[in-house]
Order: C-alpha cells, then structure tokens, then sequence
C-alpha cells in the first residue's frame, strides 16, 4: 500500500476508494459506504490493509455527517458529494474501526512498525470517539 501520511485520505487504497464513490451514481454512494464498513467489520479472517483502508475513509464519511465531525476537505476524499447517510451506519462504522484497530489487522500490523504509530492510532480513536454519541444525561 502506498502511503504518504497518516490521514485517513493518505494512501493508494483510500484516494481509490475514494474515486470509487465519485463513479457511483449519486444513489449508489451510501450503499458502497456500507459495503465497505460490512466488510471490515463482520469479517472473521485477517484484515487485509487495503479493506482496512476503505472501512476507514467510509467511517471518517460517516463522522463527517455526526455532531463534532470534521468534514472532508482533503484532495484525496471525494470530490462529488457524499448524500445524508443513515444514522444506522454509526455503529457500524465503530465497529469496523475498532477492527482495523485489532491484532488481526494489517493496517495495525504495519502501523505499529512505524515512527508514527501513536499518531495514526489517536486518529482512528478521534473518528471513533465522534462515531459514538454521548449519552444523554436525564435531569
């Protein structure tokens, strides 16, 4: 996988994904969103670092449209606009991240190899951290 930094948008497999969904029709989008994180997160195998790659762009798509979230912004994401997506793709995408973060991971394999280990963890940990809403505090 090539790589050129730690953003979620940073590598070959992430601006492919990301070229994927600017092809899709409009209508299509959401769904391969979904397929992406499906794959990551009900997998039961290794986790192959280019399927990890795509659940994570589809999870920081999905933080972009949750409270706190940061939108895209980077050349690599896509250029056409993601639609609303269901709420329900939250904790699916939680659950895809939390995936990619497991021993089981080649995305976490590699990543713990490197200088930028820590770094590129906290980044996952932020997206997951918007993914997951905040319960309510009833008074």
């Amino acid at each position: 996988m090539g790589t050129w930094g730690i953003g979620h948008f940073e590598n070959d497999s992430a601006a492919d994904f990301s070229g994927s969904l600017d092809d899709a029709a409009p209508g299509g989008r959401a769904g391969l969103i979904r397929a992406a994180l499906l794959r990551a997160a009900e997998g039961e195998d290794y986790l192959e670092s280019d399927e990890g790659a795509e659940a994570v762009v589809a999870a920081a798509l999905v933080a972009a449209q949750c409270p706190g979230g940061t939108p895209v912004t980077t050349a690599y994401g896509p250029a056409e606009p993601i639609p609303a997506l269901p709420v329900e793709l939250r904790p699916l995408a939680v659950e895809a991240l939390d995936r990619v973060l497991a021993e089981e991971s080649e995305l976490a394999e590699l990543w713990g190899e490197g200088a930028e280990s820590e770094a590129w963890r906290q980044g996952i940990r932020t997206l997951r951290a918007v993914l997951v809403p905040v319960p309510s505090v009833a008074g």
